[in-house]
């Protein structure tokens, strides 16, 4: 039994011997994409273990033959990162197990080479800094590298843009087209730059071939622009016929051309009438209330800065002055006085007009002879000796025969003359008549006719003999 045991004792120690003299497995390393890669993509290692079956294996990584950090040991067969230029190197790995304990050859080197194929810059126009109220471009350039073989070289071009999907950030935030902002592809344009537009500015390009992505970034730096004062000259509020004188005043930079406004920023005021622009001067010359507002003024020039801010605004108060008030009231009384002349110059007229036309009535002294009967009868009434005046004059026709006949004569004012007993001449006296009734006599009896005459009221001049009553 013992000769027995011996062949299998021998046979078993073979089998050991060839376990522990087995070859180590085969590792080989494999890079992804490529082993040419451009900066900023993703780079990724698989190490397979040729020829060891299903067993779990531990990965150790390496690049120029030291441990690859951060990727020291792994449980997975392949790790990934971002390469970069410094990136570029040879790498290698290698299997182990710990059940039982047993290592893989390290895999043979493979060169991993990173290169710029893609780079890109950010363009500032104007140049940084910048002034407050400018517009500011910004523009995202990507240049990428390729094979030209004219050059037998590889050469860098800008890329066409439509290749490129471009995204804008400010510091961490990314920017779209809103307010004063404007998106448009490579360009970002910023209106009116604020103060708080300064920041970092960045651009990233992606697409969908390789490479990519790329990104550049630019600080902006924005400074106020000069400021502008302005005063005037005398102080507010002023007086009606003033002269008053404007000022703007930019202490930085030069050659401004001056620009002024009143009330709204449409209209610029411009030498013209009573306004005179002097370069920095604006002057006003007799004022009147339509020159109250506000006014302010702002600098332009050819070189950055181009614009200064706009001036502190000045509100111009325009009172009426005493000597306009004294022309007005003296206005308004000399034209009133004027007026009321010419009303009663007027009024005066038409009653001079008036009372000719009613002298010009009286002073007709006929009328053309009627029949006796059947048109009135008119006497002369006036002698050659005596002035009678007659107002109105009326005649009665004569009537019947048994009727007593009258005629009835209305003075309003007679001129009478009597004959004094010691004069032979007749003298001219003034007599007052207001009703004077003259009887005719019949025609057929002339004792029968007798003439009454009354008087009411009689005014005789000189030593003259009484008033007698005559009939007919």
């Amino acid at each position: 039994m013992g000769s027995g045991a011996l062949p299998l004792i021998l046979l078993l120690m073979s089998f050991i011997h060839a376990g522990l003299t087995q070859e180590s497995p085969k590792a080989v390393l494999k890079v992804t994409p490529d082993e040419s890669v451009f900066s900023g993509e993703t780079v990724t290692l698989t190490c397979d273990i040729q020829g060891a079956g299903h067993i779990q294996w531990r990965f150790s990584w390496f690049r120029d033959g030291n441990t690859f950090y951060p990727y020291t040991t792994t449980t997975a067969a392949e790790i990934s990162f971002t390469a970069y230029v410094s990136s570029s190197g040879e790498y290698s790995c290698r299997g182990d197990t710990y059940n039982p304990q047993r290592s893989s050859h390290i895999s043979a080197a493979v060169t991993l080479t990173v290169s710029d194929s893609s780079r890109s810059s950010l363009t500032v126009t104007p140049d940084s800094p910048v002034f407050t109220g400018e517009t500011v471009n910004l523009k995202c350039v990507i240049e990428t590298r390729s094979y030209s073989y004219s050059y037998r070289d590889w050469i860098w071009r800008i890329d066409q843009t439509y290749n490129w999907r471009y995204e804008w950030y400010k510091d961490s935030v990314m920017l779209q087209t809103s307010g004063r902002y404007t998106v448009n592809r490579d360009t970002l344009t910023i209106r009116g730059v604020i103060t708080s537009d300064q920041g970092q500015y960045w651009c990233r390009g992606q697409r969908d071939q390789r490479p990519n992505s790329s990104r550049s970034a630019v600080n902006l730096t924005v400074t106020d622009s000069p400021r502008s004062s302005l005063t005037v000259t005398p102080d507010s509020p002023v007086f009606t016929g003033d002269t008053v004188n404007l000022t703007c005043v930019i202490e930085t930079h030069s050659n401004w051309r001056y620009e002024w406004y009143k009330d709204t920023d449409s209209v610029m005021l411009q030498t013209s009438g009573r306004y005179t622009v002097n370069r920095d001067t604006l002057t006003i010359r007799g004022v009147i209330t339509s020159d109250q507002g506000q006014y302010w003024c702002r600098g332009q020039r050819d070189q950055r800065p181009n614009s200064s801010q706009d001036s502190n605004r000045i509100h111009l108060s325009v009172n009426v002055s005493d000597s306009s008030s004294f022309l007005l009231v003296t206005a308004v009384v000399v034209g009133s006085s004027v007026f009321l002349l010419i009303f009663i110059s007027l009024l005066l007229l038409w009653r001079y007009k008036k009372n000719k036309d009613q002298q010009r009535n009286i002073n007709q002294t006929s009328v053309p002879n009627q029949s006796a009967e059947s048109q009135p009868e008119n006497f002369p009434l006036q002698s050659a000796d005596a002035d009678h005046v007659y107002d109105d004059v009326t005649e009665v026709k004569k009537r019947h025969k048994d009727d007593p006949e009258t005629k009835e004569v209305t003075y309003s004012e007679i001129l009478w003359s009597y004959v004094d007993k010691d004069v032979s001449m007749a003298e001219s006296n003034d007599a007052t008549y207001s009703e004077v009734i003259k009887k005719v006599k019949k025609c057929k009896d002339a004792d029968a006719g007798v003439g009454d005459t009354t008087y009411a009221s009689v005014r005789k001049k000189g030593s003259l003999s009484a008033v007698k009553t005559t009939d007919g």
